[in-house]
């Protein structure tokens, strides 16, 4: 079964056997909710849809974006992204992962955000489950 791995240069931290999920953060300096959808697949991770609460610096809505429910709607056509690297520090905060209707700090895996690694990668990998 495909499945999320977290972690760093290819050293597995965690693994979720997950088909789907949401990646889910606050901007840290315009504290807007920022959402992105993705599909695992085995070519890695297909970004299927964002949103954004609104904009601010640095934060472009993007053309053909969709105001819906208070947040703008876009898809971005990307290829898998195999892996997606995520800069992570106590400074920004935490990453949330959001599947089977629940959302969770990526702290709950990775523990709290730290200086050094002060990043995070996520992959699609075969999981046991």
């Amino acid at each position: 079964m495909m499945g999320l791995c977290l972690g760093l240069a290819g050293v597995v931290w965690a693994q979720l056997p997950v088909a789907s999920f949401t990646l889910g953060w606050d901007h840290t300096i315009e504290k807007v909710r920022w959402e992105e959808d993705y599909s695992v697949s085995e070519q890695g991770l297909v970004l299927m849809e964002a949103r954004v609460k609104g904009n601010g610096a640095g934060m472009e809505i993007p053309p053909g974006a969709r105001l819906e429910n208070g947040s703008w709607h876009y898809q971005r056509q990307l290829p898998p992204l195999q892996p997606l690297k995520l800069g992570r520090t106590p400074q920004a905060g935490d990453y949330q992962l959001c599947f089977d209707q629940r959302c969770h700090a990526m702290s709950e895996w990775l523990g709290p955000p730290v200086s050094n690694p002060s990043s995070v990668e996520l992959w699609s990998c075969r999981t046991g489950g």
